[in-house]
């Protein structure tokens, strides 16, 4: 009876193993700057204050799937208008175009990646909800609110013309998505 509990034991600590070596080798999407269903810092909001407000928090991914050619991120607010209300979720930054080599972007990227050229020369920002490119996150009318922060690898770079919308890299994106991955924070 002992060995069997001991052989029971080990196929436990090797299958959990197993399962580890998956989760590291998992397309992930993280930010150091905020904890997987953690709060989203004032900053990145509408409610920060002076030079302190809407800047684009840094995201940071690993394990880009094989053959992914380009990256595309979403970030929506997922309970707007309101959580009790009906749900219709508001855009508040498109970035499509991302090189895989790329490790992540940058706090305070949007607005400055096509400046920045060299890794960041074909990043392109799309339209968030108040129709303007990069990072805007709306003044809330009220909190505990989840962002959605969504990335995919895309097995081609994406030619959507001038005004990237998230309407239009979801249609172009249909059959090319290799893999998410999905980071959620509170506010």
């Amino acid at each position: 009876m002992i060995s069997l509990v001991r052989i029971v034991d080990s196929r436990e600590k090797f299958k959990d193993k197993n399962q580890v070596l998956m989760a590291n080798e998992e397309f992930r999407l993280v930010s150091p700057a905020i904890d997987h269903e953690g709060r989203l810092p004032r900053k990145y909001s509408g409610e920060g204050q002076g030079a302190l407000k809407n800047i684009s928090p840094p995201v940071e991914w690993y394990n880009v799937p094989e053959g992914a050619k380009s990256l595309a991120l979403v970030v929506q607010d997922i309970d707007a208008p309101d959580p009790s209300e009906p749900i219709v979720p508001w855009t508040v930054w498109v970035v499509v175009n991302i090189p895989p080599t790329l490790k992540g972007l940058p706090e305070g990227f949007s607005g400055k990646g096509e400046e920045g050229g060299g890794d960041y020369a074909g990043v392109k920002e799309g339209h968030n909800d108040w129709k303007a490119p990069g990072w805007r996150c709306p003044k809330l009318p009220s909190h505990g609110h989840r962002f959605e922060f969504k990335l995919y690898a895309l097995d081609d770079m994406m030619h959507l013309g001038n005004k990237v919308t998230k309407e239009k890299l979801l249609d172009a994106i249909e059959g090319h998505v290799l893999g998410e991955a999905v980071l959620v924070a509170i506010f």
